[in-house]
């Protein structure tokens, strides 16, 4: 059964009245290269992937909002109002609670819906489940409201949903693709302005990734800590953003800041200039070039950032001496969760065994192996 089938048929289950649902969809991501850059107003280059989060629903004519999780058995129920308390021990429903919070805060004039919310991109994985969810659940309840719907302000909706009733302060790459991503192509986002390009994939190359296993949850912690570290880095060059400062004044006033702060700082601005030439060597095809900025991120993930883990370095480590694979990343913040291997077509069978044969060993874990299509970003649905 797929899973558009099994939303509809869980909606018919816990709804059985009432008209048939409309059906909406948002895309889990999958970020090439540029991270922890988003919150720096830098550059990134995420693909939107063939994984997504459904929402099946109808309008009510008050203002409850009726939610069932279909992949976690949970029910949330709630008002439409300015005072949305957040829920305990329950972080799937603070975003759905989270984006209609967030858009009433906006002034929009929203109706009460009932829902089911299912989906198939790994939880906590680093594919952007959260984002993909906010995104989906605020689209549908535009549509049902009958309400303008402009993608950016959505995606800006979303994020400040996640900043500031979550409490997760991330920046606006997972939000953003979710709502703009296009089929058969990256796109690379300006974080200040979210101006976006366009980056055709190469159709002689496939994008692969591994979930080494290792539950990330969001290590709000430690994910806001490095946010800090950045935000400390800039103002001491008298910037609000890393985005504005070179590697030439790093280099050279760098005895100025504490060790760790310098580290965070180095991997941020040299990320910056990877993603950029990143996206020219995709555009020219040259994936050799594209593949070694991939790895090159990973290792100042790993020294720079220190935001890798023992499992993710493993599987680059094997990814990378495979005969055919360009270049692996961590993707996502990091702490576990997914790696991301840019790999020759015909070489991903061998790719996905050699991952299969030679990291359960080593780890004590499987890993699981998505290899993903480029994607459009939130829609309606139609069926039949």
């Amino acid at each position: 059964m797929t899973l558009i089938s099994q939303t509809l048929n869980a909606f018919h289950e816990k709804f059985t009245a009432g008209a048939a649902p409309r059906l909406f969809q948002a895309p889990g991501r999958v970020n090439l290269i540029g991270e922890h850059t988003d919150y720096n107003a830098g550059y990134v280059l995420p693909v939107a992937i063939d994984r997504q989060i459904l929402v099946a629903a109808t309008p009510r004519n008050d203002s409850r909002i009726n939610i069932y999780a279909r992949d976690f058995k949970q029910w949330d129920r709630f008002r439409i109002q300015k005072n949305i308390e957040a829920l305990s021990g329950n972080l799937c429903g603070n975003y759905f609670r989270s984006i209609v919070w967030s858009l009433f805060q906006q002034g929009r004039e929203l109706c009460g819906m009932d829902a089911v919310v299912s989906g198939n991109i790994p939880i906590g994985a680093g594919l952007s489940s959260s984002a993909a969810i906010e995104v989906a659940v605020g689209f549908t309840l535009l549509q049902l409201s009958k309400s303008e719907i402009n993608l950016k302000e959505l995606a800006l909706a979303a994020q400040k949903g996640e900043n500031d009733f979550v409490g997760m302060r991330c920046g606006i790459m997972d939000q953003f693709i979710a709502c703009l991503g296009q089929t058969g192509h990256a796109l690379l986002i300006d974080c200040r302005d979210l101006s976006c390009q366009s980056v055709p994939l190469p159709s002689g190359a496939s994008v692969v990734i591994v979930d080494s296993g290792v539950h990330r949850g969001l290590m709000d912690m430690e994910y806001n800590a490095r946010r800090e570290d950045c935000e400390n880095a800039a103002r001491h060059f008298g910037e609000s953003v890393l985005r504005d400062v070179n590697i030439e004044t790093l280099r050279e006033h760098a005895h100025e800041i504490p060790v760790v702060v310098q580290r965070r700082a180095h991997h941020v601005i040299s990320e910056n200039d990877r993603t950029l030439a990143a996206a020219n060597a995709l555009r020219a095809q040259d994936l050799s070039t594209f593949g070694g900025l991939m790895t090159a991120s990973h290792a100042s993930l790993r020294d720079d950032f220190e935001v890798s883990c023992p499992e993710l370095d493993l599987l680059v480590d094997i990814a990378l001496a495979v005969n055919g694979v360009y270049g692996a990343r961590l993707t996502g913040a990091g702490f576990g969760g997914c790696m991301v291997a840019l790999v020759k077509k015909q070489a991903v069978d061998n790719f996905i065994h050699t991952i299969e044969t030679d990291y359960p060993p080593v780890a004590g874990r499987s890993a699981a192996v998505y290899t993903c299509r480029a994607s459009a970003g939130v829609s309606e649905i139609e069926f039949e």
